[in-house]
């Protein structure tokens, strides 16, 4: 193995550079997220070997396929022209980042400026003009351009793996991103631009660290089994980002610019959510299960930053979980949503473990929960609301208002129902979810399901969706999915034929297992996204019951969610605003940096404020001990303990500031 580089003085060579990238081989995508180069130097080349030795010599590794591929369908013929790249590589210059495809397609390279993010096709990769060769890296796709103040960042795709496939198309996990700097032009900007530009530059450090992108070369994601279907021959022609559900494309606002540069082979839509599937044997019928959730980005965010709805109807943590199963040549699909209560409600951290619920304008709630509803219905058919929260408490008071919502909005499409999961189902007897199954069980079998029988040709339409909602819509809206999942897979296997009657998925314990590990990761997945950690209650979903080694994670879970909540999701939703075009950036707006210097929540520090606190206790303690030598050291005491005493009040009186809050998007409240 031989560490080379490329010595570019002098006359370019032409013949040496296409030597350089003819032996740089093209691996297959998505099976490192580390790939790098080998490069084979013959010995009968010894001229050019020596032109191509240079000082910054980059060590080199042979990619590895680790990774086997499902069979695919044959695809409809589309124009080579609207083909999205699936490999290229990516050539850093001092003054430009140049994306070469090599797929084998004829296309032109994509020439991005490292002063201000322009984007231009070229026909040829650029000689270098200076001793430094160009690193060099795979690329599986472009995520797209995020525009600040006074330079552009673009986000690539260095890592991924294929997960599975939909409907027969490979679907590949991002699984390592790069944010690639294009701001020489800060240079010459003024301070307080650059200020600003490098407070909202860290913010994109946790977007190489969002998780759940999924996204696929053939086949657009963001639609169901059933709306791709429904597709008519010209939409099936266009671009997979013309095909696209804008509320489930992630990077719907990052593309803007390679969409209007009428880059199209380089535009890769990406979801966030999860897929998972697998694999089971009914006597001889193999059956393949495949969970695939789409998130929502109108009101994306993090747990206590995003509650309830916008005054558009939309709502925090809207996920379009969509079960599939093929057997025998026939494909069934069920989909289901989640949401929070569609209501304008916040839950701001305070330090406190359960921050107090806030109705704002509560005028405007049969308003906001008709247009969601309204929405819904036009997408999906016929919907029946499905609550889960308690009846009583602070938890009552939000169901209560949702419940009066909803008596103007209810009609024969429109169903609601209230299901007291914790009152009924307590924290272990989950089965009592056959309750909730006997109520709603009338709407499921005249709304069906998605079938498609051997020669690909619709049988039945799903006309309707269960929409599921806790607090949180993490943990006992999993449970409930997961149950309603279950009971529709039994009834597609049923009518395929591959169960009898009255035949369940607990009578195959394979079968069964693989299902609840399905669903459980499912739930861990999106719980992810909105709280940080995996969902509660996961051991029912994925063991059957409730288990001592559960109930522990839950306990763990429950404090790592707190400390999540209180001390850094503030900082992580003004990312996700950033990436989402929810706080757009521009030369026009004031140009004062988010956060003003001297403000009372901009020096208060939860950390401080407890290393004082814990101080004063310990000084008290050692003051009390030496009061029978001195009685002034009761005094003292008293001192350090009254300190202590008040700034804990003072802390738990403004939890509030002590908070990682968020500085660009700001609450209602």
């Amino acid at each position: 193995m031989l560490s080379l580089g490329l010595l570019c003085t002098g006359t370019p060579d032409h013949t040496s550079l296409s030597f350089f990238r003819s032996n740089i081989p093209d691996p297959s995508p998505c099976f490192s997220p580390s790939l790098r180069f080998s490069l084979n130097i013959r010995s009968r080349q010894p001229q050019l070997l020596s032109r191509l030795l240079c000082n910054n010599h980059r060590r080199v590794s042979r990619v590895r396929n680790s990774h086997s591929f499902l069979p695919l369908v044959t695809m409809e013929k589309v124009d080579s022209t609207l083909k999205l790249h699936t490999r290229m590589r990516l050539w850093e210059f001092p003054d430009q980042f140049v994306v070469e495809p090599t797929d084998g397609s004829s296309s032109s390279c994509l020439a991005i400026s490292r002063v201000d993010g322009s984007m231009n096709p070229i026909d040829e990769i650029p000689y270098c003009s200076s001793v430094r060769a160009p690193k060099i890296q795979t690329i599986f796709g472009v995520i797209g351009v995020l525009k600040l103040l006074a330079g552009s960042y673009v986000l690539v795709i260095t890592g991924c793996e294929q997960v599975g496939s939909y409907l027969g198309h490979p679907i590949y996990k991002v699984s390592g991103l790069k944010i690639l700097p294009c701001d020489h032009s800060l240079k010459n900007s003024p301070t307080d631009q650059k200020k600003m530009e490098t407070e909202f530059s860290v913010l994109l450090n946790a977007a190489e660290r969002t998780s759940g992108l999924y996204f696929s070369y053939d086949v657009n994601l963001t639609l169901s089994a059933q709306r791709l279907h429904d597709l008519g021959n010209e939409s099936k022609q266009l671009p997979l980002w013309r095909q696209a559900d804008p509320r489930f494309l992630w990077n719907n606002y990052l593309l803007e610019m390679l969409i209007d540069s009428k880059l199209d082979p380089y535009v890769l839509p990406v979801v966030q959510g999860s897929f998972h599937n697998f694999q089971a044997a009914i006597d001889k019928e193999i059956i393949d299960v495949s969970l695939i959730a789409r998130r929502c980005t109108r009101r994306t965010g993090t747990r206590m930053w995003r509650r309830g709805a916008d005054s558009d109807g939309y709502v925090a943590n809207f996920v379009e979980s969509e079960q599939i199963v093929h057997v025998n040549g026939r494909t069934a699909s069920f989909v289901q949503v989640r949401g929070s209560i569609p209501l304008l409600w916040e839950q701001i951290v305070d330090l406190r473990y359960k921050p107090k619920f806030e109705i704002v304008r509560p005028e405007e709630a049969p308003h906001v929960a008709e247009r969601h509803f309204f929405d819904l219905r036009k997408r999906y058919g016929s919907v029946i609301a499905v609550n889960l929260v308690n009846q009583h408490g602070s938890e009552g008071r939000l169901s209560e208002k949702f419940a009066n919502a909803m008596q103007h909005i209810i009609s024969d499409d429109i169903r609601y129902t209230h299901f007291d999961f914790h009152q009924i189902c307590g924290h272990i007897h989950f089965e009592r979810l056959s309750i909730l199954y006997d109520q709603i069980v009338d709407f499921l079998k005249t709304k069906g399901y998605f079938l498609l029988n051997e020669k690909g040709e619709k049988e039945e339409e799903q006309r309707g969706v269960v929409r599921t909602n806790c607090i949180d819509c993490l943990d006992r809206t999993n449970v409930t999915q997961s149950m309603i999942g279950r009971k529709l897979l039994e009834s597609q296997l049923q009518r395929m034929g591959i169960f009898n009657a009255d035949e369940t998925i607990s009578a195959h314990p394979n079968l069964d297992e693989n299902f609840k590990i399905l669903w459980a990761n499912h739930g861990d997945d999106i719980s992810i996204q909105y709280s940080g950690t995996p969902a509660l209650k996961g051991d029912f979903v994925r063991f059957g019951k409730r288990t001592v080694e559960g109930i522990a994670k839950d306990g763990w879970n429950a404090l790592a969610r707190y400390y999540l909540n209180n001390f850094r999701d503030g900082t992580k939703q003004d990312a996700i605003d950033l990436l989402q075009g929810h706080y757009i950036i521009s030369v026009s707006r004031d140009m004062n940096p988010p956060s003003q210097k001297g403000k009372l929540e901009d020096i208060a520090s939860f950390p401080l404020a407890l290393v004082i606190i814990l101080a004063g206790l310990f000084f008290a303690t050692m003051s009390l001990r030496q009061v029978r030598t001195d009685i002034r050291n009761l005094f003292f005491s008293v001192f350090w303990a009254g300190l202590s005493l008040c700034i804990a009040a003072f802390v738990r009186a403004n939890g509030r500031i002590f908070c990682n809050r968020p500085r660009l998007h700001k609450p209602r409240s």
